[in-house]
C-alpha cells in the first residue's frame, strides 16, 4: 500500500468511535487494496452510452455491477429495463424506525476520443503514484463505488444502520431518459428520505465540500442544410449558399463582444444577486487563477462583470461542443458541403425553464437562417437546475460525515455541472446530499481522467460515517409536505 493510500485510509478514524463504526472503518482499511483493484476492473469496461459500438460493453458493465452487488451481499439485486440501457438496483434489509437512504450513481461514461492526448490507455485502469487513470474513474464509477464499498464494510462486520436502496443507471451522460421514465412512472422505487450522489468535484485537493447548487442543462443539435449533395467548390463555390458558413455565422451570433448571450429573453428569468450574495459566493468558490489553473487555460473568456467562478456556477452559459457532417479528415476535399451540424449545450440557473430556453433558441436560429438554407434545431436532453438547503438535518449529517472522513470542515459550494435525476428526486421530497470526491484537476470528460486514491478511500470513510449519522435522525413523517422535516423546513431551489 502506498503512503498516499495509507493516508487516505487512516483519515476515517478518530478517538472514541462507536464499536459498529470502528468495525466498518477497520474492514475498509484492511481491504483497501482489494477495493482499488475492483475499481480498476470496473473502469476497464468501456461503458460508453453515446455510441452503439459500445452497447454490448454497457450491458456487460451492468452485469458486472449486478454480480458485484450480489457478491458483497447488499441485498436482493435486480436489473430493470425501462426502454433503454439497464438500471441496476439493490436494497439492504430494512431497519424499523430508522430513515432510508438512496445511493445513486451512473456507470456509463463519456467517449474517450480523441485518443492521442491520453498518456495511458483510456480503459486501462492504470495506477500511477496515488492516482487511478481511465475514463469513468471520477465520472462516475470511482465516486459511486466508494458508497458501495461503505455498504460492504457495514454488511461484512455488523449490519447497515439504515435501509439503503442502490440505483445505478447507464444513461446519465446522454440524458437519463430511462431512469427519469422509471422515476415518473414508478416513484415508489425511489421513495427514501435522502439520496447521496457523488458526481462532482471538490474545490481542492483534500478539501471536502457539500454541493448546494447545480445548474440545469439543455443539449441541442442545430442542423443546417444547403444543396441536396456536396458540390465541387471550383464549379459552385461563391455561387450557392454554403451551409457550413451559414452555421458558423449563426454560432458567431450567439455571443456579443461583452460575452453575453444574444438569444432574446435569455436572461429574463435569471435572478439578480445582491452584493452580499456575490461576496459570499466569492468566499466559497475558487479564485480567478484557480479556475484558469483547473482548466489549464491561458486566458479567461465569458460574460463581463462576473468573476470566473460566478460564470460557471450562478450564471447561465451557451457552449458550442462540436461540429459534424462536414469533412475533417487529412488532406483537401474541395467541396461545398451539403449539410453542417453543431452540437450546443446551454447551462441554465434557477428560474430558467429548459423548454422556454430551447424555444427561444429555436426562434433565434430561425431568424438567422439565410435564404437558400434550411435549419432545424433538435433538443437532445433537458434537465432542471437544483439546490439544497445546507441547514437541514440531512445536510448537517452529511457535513459531519465529510468532516470526520476527511479530517477537515467541508465548505459549501455551487458547481456548474448538471445531474438530471437531482431535481426529479426533489419533486418526490427526497433530500439530495451531493458529496463529491473528485478533484477539479482530475480530467473529467477529458484525456487522462483519474481519481486520487486517497480521496476514494476517504470517500469510503465519509460514506460509512454518513450512514451512521443519518441513522440517528428521526424518520420523516410521510404525511408531511416534500422536504419539510429533513430539508430545513422548506423545499428550496438555490443557485
Amino acid at each position: 500500500m502506498t503512503a498516499g493510500l495509507r493516508d487516505g485510509v487512516r483519515r476515517g478514524f478518530s478517538a472514541a468511535e462507536p464499536a459498529a463504526v470502528t468495525a466498518a472503518l477497520q474492514y475498509a482499511r484492511e481491504h483497501a487494496s482489494r477495493f482499488t483493484g475492483e475499481l480498476a476492473e470496473l473502469v476497464r469496461i468501456p461503458s460508453v452510452a453515446s455510441s452503439p459500438r459500445y452497447a454490448p460493453d454497457v450491458r456487460r458493465c451492468a452485469r458486472w455491477l449486478a454480480l458485484h452487488l450480489a457478491r458483497i451481499r447488499i441485498g436482493p439485486v435486480r436489473t430493470v429495463e425501462a426502454g433503454g440501457r439497464p438500471i441496476v438496483m439493490a436494497e439492504t434489509p430494512g431497519r424499523p424506525g430508522r430513515p432510508s437512504l438512496l445511493v445513486y450513481g451512473h456507470y456509463d461514461v463519456q467517449p474517450a476520443e480523441p485518443i492521442a492526448p491520453w498518456s495511458v490507455p483510456p480503459f486501462g485502469g492504470v495506477i500511477r503514484g496515488a492516482d487511478l487513470y481511465g475514463r469513468g474513474t471520477s465520472d462516475d464509477k470511482g465516486q459511486f463505488f466508494a458508497h458501495l464499498k461503505a455498504i460492504e464494510s457495514w454488511r461484512m462486520t455488523t449490519a447497515v444502520p439504515l435501509r439503503i436502496r442502490v440505483v445505478l443507471e447507464g444513461e446519465e451522460e446522454v440524458g437519463s431518459a430511462s431512469l427519469l421514465r422509471l422515476l415518473r412512472t414508478r416513484p415508489s422505487v425511489f421513495a427514501c428520505d435522502a439520496a447521496v450522489i457523488s458526481d462532482m468535484t471538490m474545490p481542492a485537493n483534500g478539501r471536502p465540500a457539500l454541493t448546494v447548487g447545480l445548474r440545469g442543462s439543455v443539449s441541442m443539435e442545430l442542423q443546417v442544410d444547403g444543396a441536396e449533395t456536396e458540390l465541387h467548390s471550383g464549379n459552385f463555390g461563391g455561387a450557392v449558399p454554403n451551409p457550413l458558413q451559414a452555421l458558423c455565422g449563426m454560432i458567431a451570433a450567439l455571443h456579443g463582444p461583452d460575452g453575453r448571450v444574444r438569444i432574446p429573453d435569455f436572461y429574463r428569468a435569471v435572478r439578480s444577486r445582491s452584493r452580499r450574495e456575490r461576496e459570499r459566493f466569492s468566499a466559497m468558490g475558487r479564485t480567478h487563477m484557480e479556475v484558469l489553473r483547473d482548466a489549464g487555460a491561458k486566458a479567461p473568456w465569458g460574460e463581463r462583470g462576473f468573476s470566473l467562478e460566478e460564470r460557471v456556477t450562478i450564471r447561465p452559459a451557451v457552449t458550442v461542443t462540436g461540429i459534424s457532417d462536414v469533412y475533417s479528415g487529412p488532406g483537401v476535399k474541395a467541396v461545398v458541403p451539403a449539410r453542417a451540424t453543431a452540437k450546443i449545450n446551454i447551462r441554465i440557473v434557477p428560474d430558467q425553464d429548459p423548454w422556454q430556453i430551447a424555444d427561444a433558441a429555436s426562434h433565434f436560429f430561425a431568424s438567422l437562417t439565410p435564404p437558400g438554407i434550411t435549419s432545424r434545431l433538435r433538443v437532445l436532453s433537458t434537465a432542471a437546475p437544483a439546490g439544497v438547503d445546507p441547514s437541514g438535518p440531512a445536510a448537517m449529517a452529511a457535513r459531519r460525515a465529510l468532516r470526520l472522513g476527511f479530517g477537515r470542515e467541508p465548505i459549501l459550494q455551487r458547481v456548474g455541472g448538471t445531474i438530471p435525476v437531482v431535481s426529479e428526486l426533489q419533486r418526490l421530497g427526497v433530500v439530495p446530499l451531493l458529496m463529491g470526491f473528485a478533484r477539479p484537476s482530475d480530467g473529467i470528460h477529458a484525456a487522462d481522467e483519474r481519481i486520487h486514491l486517497p480521496h476514494f478511500h476517504r470517500g469510503i470513510a465519509a460514506s460509512i460515517r454518513l450512514m451512521d449519522e443519518l441513522s440517528k435522525l428521526p424518520v420523516r413523517p410521510r404525511t408531511a409536505a416534500p422536504g419539510v422535516s429533513w430539508n430545513g423546513g422548506r423545499h428550496v431551489s438555490v443557485a
